[in-house]
């Protein structure tokens, strides 16, 4: 018997990843000489890791729940959402993988992240969380589709 996708911990993330992005979002109105005075930079790059961590919480819960969807690091998880369909391949292979790199970016290596690179991905990456989100919902509205269950 499998174990089923807690959904209220999917939603909770979701909600994380929303609040997050809303928080983002308010920085692609600026022009970058303004992102980068003050603590701008380091608010964004919190919110951008909670959001980032956020999906890959949600990819690794519902992968748990897939025989063999065990992975071992964040590229892994971004592989086999597409592998198993969860997202669509090119999804995984041009957005999610480099989701996963930057979130260790920001993680391992944020020494090196710059302010430029932050507002870039500001200004033109966000819409990525909301098709990982609608990919999402589309498992916990036909789990069976999936070969999932859901409580």
């Amino acid at each position: 018997m499998r174990i089923p996708i807690n959904k209220q911990l999917i939603l909770s993330r979701i909600s994380e990843i929303l609040k997050d992005v809303n928080k983002l979002s308010r920085f692609k109105e600026m022009d970058l000489s303004e992102f980068i005075q003050g603590e701008n930079f380091a608010i964004a790059e919190h919110y951008l890791r909670r959001a980032l961590e956020a999906v890959f919480d949600i990819g690794n819960h519902i992968l748990s729940r897939l025989p063999e969807g065990r992975a071992y690091s964040y590229k892994e998880i971004a592989v086999k959402l597409g592998e198993s369909g969860i997202v669509s391949r090119e999804f995984a292979e041009k957005k999610l993988i480099k989701m996963a790199g930057y979130r260790n970016r920001l993680t391992h290596f944020y020494s090196e992240v710059t302010s430029e690179e932050m507002y870039y991905i500001i200004s033109k990456d966000l819409d990525d969380f909301i098709e990982f989100i609608n990919f999402v919902k589309v498992v916990l509205e036909n789990p069976k589709k999936f070969n999932l269950k859901v409580v």
